[in-house]
C-alpha cells in the first residue's frame, strides 16, 4: 500500500476526507497544494463486500478470497491493452532514437517499477540505464517508507534530473491511487523537457492521467484488505510492467521466436539455458550447442547464427550488426537470401 506519511489528519464530516495543514520533507514545514483526499472518490480505497467476514474465516477460506478477487486482476488488466500497445509503440520508437524508458513512483508502485527495470539487464543483455527505476526516497524507501516522500513534487524533478532525462526519453508514472504529488511532479517535468509520459493507475480519472500523454488505467475494485493496494492493484501493475518491457525486449531484437537470446550466461544455471536456447533454436546437439556457445565467446545470438548458417563467428558478428542486432530479423534475411549465407 501507498504509504502517506502525514504528520496530522483531521477528518471532516461522514465523506472520510482527509487534509494535511503541512508536512515536514527533509526538515523544513512545507505547505502541500491539492492534497484534500476524497477516500470515496477512490475504488481503491473501498471496502470489499465479498472480505467482510475474511478476518474470522479458516485459513483456506481467507486463501479462497483473495485467489477468486485475484483472478479479477487479468480481465481488469485485458481492458487496457489497447491503451497498453499505444504507449509502447510509442516508446519503441523513441528507444530506437536511444531513448530510454524510467519508471518513477512510491511506496509498493515505486518498488514494482524498480523490480521489473532491475530484471531486464540479466534477462535480456540490456544496459542498466535503458530501463530504470526511481522510487520517492531512493534506495531507502525499497526496504523502508520514507517520510514524506511521497508527497514531495520538487523531489521528483530533482531526481529525474539527476539521470539526465531527455526528450528522446519516456517517463512511466506509477500510482494504485492516481494521485501521488511525486508521480506528479516528475511527469509535469518530464513533460515540460518532450518527454515521452505514461500513467498507470486503478482507479478512474486518476490525477496522474491528466499529467501524462498515454494513461492505462485498470480498474480492480476494491482490495481483499482495504485500502492494501500491494495486493490487486499491485499484480495489476505489474502484469503490466511485464507486458511493457517483454514487448519493448521483443522489438529491440532481443527475443528469437520466444526465446531470450540475449540471456547473460554468468551462473552455471545460465549457461545451462543457453546451451538449450542454442540447441532450440538451430536443431543442434548439446555437444554442438556448447562448442558453438564457447567458440561464440559466450554470446548466445552469435551462437545461434553459427549453428545455422555454419559461419564463423567473424561472419556472424557483421550479419547480426547489419541487422541492428535483430537476430530474428537477420535469420528472415538469410533464409530469404541463402546466397548471402557464405
Amino acid at each position: 500500500m501507498e504509504a502517506h506519511s502525514l504528520h496530522r489528519k483531521i477528518c471532516h464530516g461522514k465523506n472520510s476526507t482527509f487534509r494535511t495543514p503541512g508536512l515536514r520533507v527533509r526538515g523544513k514545514l512545507r505547505r502541500n497544494q491539492n492534497m484534500s483526499i476524497n477516500l470515496d472518490m477512490l475504488e481503491t480505497e473501498q471496502v470489499n463486500p465479498n472480505s467482510q467476514n475474511i478476518d474470522v474465516m479458516d485459513t483456506i477460506g481467507i486463501l479462497r478470497v483473495i485467489n477468486k478477487e485475484d483472478q479479477a486482476v487479468a480481465l481488469a488488466v485485458e481492458k487496457v491493452l489497447p491503451s497498453i500497445a499505444k504507449l509502447v509503440d510509442h516508446i519503441h520508437v523513441r528507444m530506437m532514437k536511444g531513448g530510454r524508458v524510467i519508471y518513477i513512483g512510491a511506496g509498493t508502485s515505486g518498488r514494482l517499477g524498480v523490480l521489473d527495470a532491475s530484471e531486464c539487464p540479466p534477462t535480456y543483455g540490456v544496459a542498466p540505464s535503458l530501463i530504470q527505476g526511481l522510487i520517492a526516497g531512493g534506495f531507502p524507501a525499497l526496504l523502508k517508507a520514507q517520510e514524506g516522500a511521497e508527497d514531495d513534487r520538487k523531489l521528483a524533478k530533482s531526481d529525474l534530473q539527476k539521470t539526465g532525462l531527455t526528450a528522446n526519453d519516456t517517463v512511466v508514472g506509477l500510482a494504485a491511487s492516481g494521485r501521488t504529488p511525486y508521480v506528479i511532479g516528475g511527469l509535469d517535468y518530464a513533460n515540460s523537457i518532450g518527454a515521452l509520459t505514461g500513467a498507470i493507475s486503478c482507479v478512474h480519472n486518476a490525477r496522474i492521467s491528466e499529467h501524462a500523454a498515454v494513461k492505462i488505467e485498470a480498474i480492480v475494485g476494491p482490495e481483499v484488505i482495504t485500502g492494501s493496494t500491494r495486493m490487486k492493484a499491485g499484480t495489476a501493475q505489474k502484469m503490466i510492467l511485464n507486458m511493457i518491457s517483454t514487448s519493448l525486449m521483443i522489438k529491440y531484437g532481443k527475443v528469437y521466436k520466444n526465446l531470450m537470446v540475449d540471456v547473460q550466461p554468468t551462473n552455471e544455471k545460465l549457461v545451462e539455458r543457453a546451451k538449450h536456447i542454442i540447441m532450440s533454436s538451430s536443431k543442434c546437439s548439446y555437444e554442438e550447442a556448447s562448442q558453438y556457445l564457447e567458440q561464440s565467446g559466450c554470446n548466445v545470438k552469435i551462437a545461434i547464427c553459427m549453428a545455422i548458417t555454419h559461419l564463423p563467428k567473424e561472419n556472424c558478428d557483421i550479419i547480426l550488426k547489419n541487422a541492428n542486432g535483430n537476430i530474428s530479423k537477420a535469420i528472415r534475411s538469410l533464409k530469404q537470401h541463402p546466397e548471402n549465407i557464405q
